[in-house]
């Protein structure tokens, strides 16, 4: 019998890969990486060179097909595996990543007419310039007791759906005219492989406020908001809503000749990439929280019943896996934080060194910090370069250093900043645990647990938990390539649901990070005193960085 194969294609926040992937053991056959030629777009429009405002972050939509067309022939050629053995394919996204397309299913900003508005474009996931809106829909959500708001911790967040549309539509009500719908990017590229749009379970549970008994929020909600949003739910949120594993349709000939595959294999629903790590690490059961490392991290825990977490992300039945209760917090800055640290704090001395040792600045930051003991630098600091998005949900918030002296030496900052960001995932874990939703083992995924070993140790000492890592590169990938067979079905050669597919396909490092006890017990009095500064900085009885961001925002626009 031969082998066959799925394709899991990872959409990330600067480029896209595409990863072949065995059926029967999920081996991974071949990758490519395509960079989207327009990267991030947060200073100025293409063409048009429109300035854009603070906190925004769009990109192109035509840099997502061409990932398709781009490295999934590439896997093909690298592999010279045959496209009849290539049964399914699936792919995972950021969200809420989302854009407005026409009656014809074609983004707003293809079109010339439009191309020069902002609100066109695709609103990446880190775009947090509806926060006004958000700030709003949390305050009349929670005046109206509005049932939804216990599952996402208390409040939405300005990354999500509704705050997005509702800026469309404060700041160009004529582009939330011309929009048909809005809907996530990873259903829009779904939606151009089969040629027909539908929504995933997941997106639209976490990021659209849906629920798989009740719905959407009532038009009595939407109108409360704003009399014009009062049937978003029927107008541009309409649409058949798919659980996970399901097949949203079969490949176009026209899609199939441009990625080398074959017409009409299955298609699977869209997915969230961190959501897509977890059976790809063999979590299909609860107890077990996963942690998907890169720029931002999100946790992913399964629960058997719906409880109520201060500041998570959310809870989706069947968001996860299906069956059970899938639980969702995240830290928005993470490896994005030390990259800010290298590219815009370290001396030239740390640079120097860092090559003539051959090594990464990262590596010789992290060589020099290994060396320091548990809390030898007297540096503290708070992990919120890009806000904070559990348990506190409020992107207003900035980042903070404490304990900085003349013999500060730049590799005691980078520790520190290597251990608020375990601190913060701590106080997520804590959070799970103390209302009622157990958090017994960690899981670790993404570039960060490759590359990292004293990050991961950290993390291991300061949340007093073992921890398991991935033992693919790519495991979104590889969660959304399971998803992919699922869609399939067993007959055709893939897996009838994604518990089998994992069993068969998921792997961990026989290798694990186990805390060391004398690193606990400091690092239990420095998480005392982090604790004292996220509450005191971040629950209101100092509201300095929102006055600083206030003064910011007013001096630069003179």
């Amino acid at each position: 019998m031969s082998s066959k194969y799925a394709i899991g294609v990872d959409y990330g926040t600067e480029s896209g890969r595409a990863v072949l992937v065995r059926l029967s053991d999920g081996a991974e056959i071949a990758e490519h990486v395509t960079p989207y030629r327009h990267n991030v777009i947060d200073e100025k429009l293409p063409e048009s060179g429109l300035k854009l405002e603070h906190d925004w972050a769009l990109q192109h939509p035509a840099d997502y097909i061409e990932v398709l067309t781009t490295s999934v022939p590439a896997v093909m050629k690298e592999s010279g595996i045959a496209a009849s053995e290539v049964i399914g394919l699936g792919i995972d996204f950021t969200a809420c990543t989302m854009l407005p397309i026409d009656g014809a299913g074609q983004p707003l900003c293809f079109n010339e007419a439009y191309k020069a508005n902002p609100h066109s474009w695709v609103k990446l996931w880190k775009h947090h310039a509806a926060q006004d809106e958000a700030n709003l829909i949390n305050e009349i959500a929670a005046s109206r007791g509005e049932s939804f708001l216990p599952r996402y911790g208390g409040k939405i967040s300005s990354e999500w759906m509704l705050a997005k549309s509702w800026q469309i539509l404060n700041e160009a009500p004529e582009m939330y005219e011309a929009a048909d719908k809005f809907v996530e990017a990873t259903d829009w590229v779904v939606g151009q492989m089969t040629g027909n749009i539908v929504r995933n379970s997941c997106t639209a549970g976490y990021k659209s406020i849906w629920h798989k008994r009740d719905g959407y929020p009532s038009s009595e909600f939407y109108k409360a908001l704003d009399p014009r949003l009062e049937n978003l739910a029927d107008t541009k949120l309409r649409g058949d809503v798919l659980p996970l594993g399901s097949k949203a349709g079969e490949l176009t000939a026209d899609m199939a000749a441009r990625m080398g595959l074959t017409a009409g294999i299955a298609i699977a629903v869209g997915n969230v990439d961190a959501h897509a790590a977890v059976p790809a690490v063999g979590v299909v059961t609860p107890g077990k929280l996963v942690m998907a490392m890169g720029t931002s991290i999100c946790h992913m825990l399964l629960g058997s019943e719906e409880k109520q977490v201060e500041g998570m992300c959310g809870v989706v039945e069947d968001g996860i896996i299906p069956g059970y209760y899938g639980y969702e917090a995240g830290q928005s800055a993470v490896g994005d934080i030390f990259a800010w640290y290298v590219d815009e704090a370290v001396p030239a001395y740390v640079v120097e060194a860092a090559k003539q040792e051959g090594i990464s600045i990262h590596e010789w930051l992290e060589k020099k910090a290994s060396e320091l003991n548990v809390g030898e630098s007297g540096v503290l600091a708070l992990d919120w370069w890009n806000g904070n998005r559990s348990v506190l949900v409020d992107t207003d918030l900035t980042g903070m250093m404490v304990g900085l002296t003349l013999l500060t030496k730049p590799y005691e900052v980078y520790r520190a900043l290597l251990e608020a960001t375990a601190f913060g995932t701590r106080k997520i874990v804590e959070a799970f645990h103390s209302n009622g939703v157990a958090v017994d083992e960690l899981y670790a995924c993404g570039g960060l647990p490759q590359k990292n070993r004293l990050l991961m140790q950290i993390y291991a000492d300061v949340t007093n938990r073992e921890i398991k890592i991935a033992a693919s590169r790519q495991t979104p990938a590889l969660g959304a390539a399971m998803f992919g067979a699922v869609a399939a079905g067993a007959e055709a050669g893939g897996y009838d649901n994604v518990v089998d597919a994992a069993a068969a396909m998921a792997r961990v490092r026989e290798e694990t990070f186990k805390p060391i006890p004398a690193n606990v017990a400091v690092y239990d009095k420095l998480y005392a005193e982090y604790n004292q500064l996220h509450d005191y900085f971040g629950r209101g009885a100092n509201d300095v960085m929102k006055r600083l961001k206030a003064i910011k925002e007013q001096a630069s626009a003179h």
